[in-house]
């Protein structure tokens, strides 16, 4: 949910189903303990930016379902839906108010309906966002609790009454004053939020609770969704009796939040109540501070969660750049630890990330599509489950506001006052969020060059990049080279070369500051993948001997030349290559 979330590692968690999805036998393809969310693509759709129907400058659900062929399209298996639920919309829905209901911006129960039978008539899952570690302060359970402190639901919350003097710190992400604790004077006590003031942290330690989220995700899972996202789960336990943290805890505040207290056994009472009595997929954000804690929450015998999420890379990526090393390192580091046991999913982009190309690639003109590409690739061919982010299969690029009256994302306009608060440089600031803002990923889809690329024929919630007008869907439909095509192709090879699923991971030319290159290997083939970083010719040396090239981003792979021993790469090429 969050973008400072995202420097911990990403846990998705899924559970056993579907087993009659594959019509190949494991025996048939040489491969054990095949799972469909294994060779699944997941598609992020955020549905505020994504396409408005009525005009109102707010994406909505009939405004995806007018587009599923284009989903469809893709080639992906599964959309990842950021929340719908009624909200009074602080943190762009993850605040709810009500879990049963939708969000009157986004359309009606109806329209939901529609769009789950949509989707499953194109052979699409779906999977929702589950936001239970904290509610809306506006939720019905909250207003109640807050009433007294002798009603039923002020367990529902942490509270501390102020006749025991304040609570120990604790570091809000988003409060303007980073204060975790919120003074109530209605019952004369304090509440713990460690996002907005306007998301009070749900307690986990009521069974109460735990049964009430239980009956939320059976609600959904009843009405035929195929999973979960979990939401910032990782924080949902804490120690009650709220201890004191040493000082400057806040620099390194997940190590202390994350794996609390009973959160294994509240994934297991999860487990229990749901996952094993439905055919859904759960992905949980958060996998703690070791792989230890990673391995603990997927092991199959633990009866938790099933993926794991390599997400260490995601906050890689600097305004002054990365170095590849670096890039190259974690995510090795972290296929070798899930080799044998548990799995990863791999990505560099979502709603709470600026936009992929802009941060780890290259927008300039000269190498936006090229480098997308490239990124594409890598994201693609790694072992684990790909997640795509709507708008990356174009290249879509960060937007870059110079103003702060541009944003409309809450962290940033509350960072922004803190900053003024505390006489830091404002302009240094906005520098900065230029790059990393949140909201450089939420501008509007960009569907063709008409006024607001095709997304409303209103007034947009957030500006559309002015860029639209050469980057959209239209265009690049009828670009066979186009980074939209160039998506398509990847899937399509990922579906039909299982070892890009399954296969053997191993690094190449390990030190090269400047190209990625490394092996898949499995079901009696062996692949390279190539990738050149740099916006610069690179030479790689691999030691192994090239058949003939499957895909490449120059879009001149059946007239490409690969000298050995030594291989050039032009910049920011890509090589998908099978080996002899």
């Amino acid at each position: 949910m969050k973008r400072i979330l995202f420097s911990i590692s990403l846990v998705l968690l899924i559970s056993l189903y579907a087993k009659d999805v594959f019509s190949q036998t494991e025996s048939s393809t040489g491969i054990t303990n095949r799972k469909w969310w294994k060779e699944a693509v997941v598609y992020q759709i955020y549905p505020r930016s994504f396409k408005d129907s009525d005009g109102d400058g707010i994406g909505d659900l009939k405004g995806i379902i007018s587009k599923l062929d284009y989903i469809k399209s893709l080639g992906i298996d599964v959309v990842w839906l950021n929340p719908i639920y009624s909200s009074p919309n602080d943190d762009n829905g993850y605040d709810v108010s009500d879990y049963r209901n939708i969000m009157k911006d986004f359309g009606t129960m109806a329209d939901f309906d529609s769009l789950v039978k949509g989707m499953h008539a194109r052979g699409i899952k779906l999977v929702m966002d589950l936001v239970v570690n904290h509610s809306s302060d506006e939720h019905e359970w909250f207003k109640q609790s807050r009433s007294s402190r002798t009603n039923p639901y002020r367990n529902y919350y942490h509270w501390w009454n102020a006749d025991r003097g304040k609570p120990a710190p604790r570091y809000s992400l988003f409060d303007v004053n980073h204060d975790a604790w919120k003074y109530d004077s209605l019952t004369d006590a304090y509440y713990l939020h460690y996002f907005s003031r306007k998301q009070p942290d749900l307690n986990w330690e009521n069974p109460q609770v735990r049964m009430e989220v239980f009956d939320i995700m059976k609600f959904w899972a009843d009405k035929g969704i195929d999973g979960f996202r979990l939401d910032a789960f990782q924080f949902a336990a804490k120690d009650t009796s709220f201890p004191a943290f040493p000082a400057g805890y806040e620099k390194r505040f997940q190590l202390y939040y994350a794996m609390g207290p009973h959160l294994h056994d509240y994934l297991k009472e999860m487990n229990k109540e749901v996952f094993s009595k439905y055919d859904v997929m759960s992905v949980a954000e958060g996998a703690g501070n070791s792989f230890e804690d990673a391995h603990d929450l997927v092991d199959p015998v633990r009866k938790e969660l099933n993926m794991a999420y390599a997400f260490e890379g995601v906050d890689i990526a600097k305004p002054q750049g990365y170095r590849l090393l670096h890039f190259k390192e974690v995510f090795s580091r972290w296929d070798s630890a899930f080799a044998k046991n548990g799995w990863l999913s791999i990505f560099l982009s979502n709603h709470d990330q600026a936009r992929l190309v802009s941060r780890f690639g290259n927008d300039s003109p000269a190498f936006r599509e090229l480098s997308a590409k490239m990124l594409a690739t890598f994201i693609m061919t790694m072992r684990g489950t790909p997640f795509f982010y709507n708008g990356d299969e174009l290249g879509m690029t960060n937007i870059r506001f110079t103003k702060i009256q541009d944003y409309r994302d809450m962290s940033i306009i509350n960072e922004y006052q803190h900053q003024k608060n505390i006489h830091a440089d404002t302009l240094k600031f906005l520098e900065l969020e230029k790059f990393e803002s949140r909201d450089n990923g939420r501008t509007p889809f960009q569907w063709d060059n008409s006024a607001n690329a095709g997304f409303t024929v209103g007034i947009p919630w957030i500006q559309v990049n002015p860029n639209y007008k050469y980057i959209n869907a239209a265009i690049e439909e009828n670009d066979p080279n186009s980074c939209l095509n160039y998506f398509r192709n990847l899937v399509k090879l990922r579906k039909n070369n299982l070892v890009l699923v399954y296969g053997k991971y191993k690094l190449l030319d390990k030190d090269n500051p400047n190209v990625y290159a490394y092996t898949r290997e499995g079901e009696g083939k062996k692949f390279l993948i190539i990738l050149n970083f740099s916006a610069t010719n690179a030479q790689t040396h691999v030691g192994v001997a090239i058949q003939n090239i499957l895909l490449s981003n120059y879009n001149d792979n059946n007239d490409r030349k690969v000298r050995q021993p030594v291989i050039v790469l032009r910049p920011y090429e890509a090589l998908i290559c099978l080996l002899k």
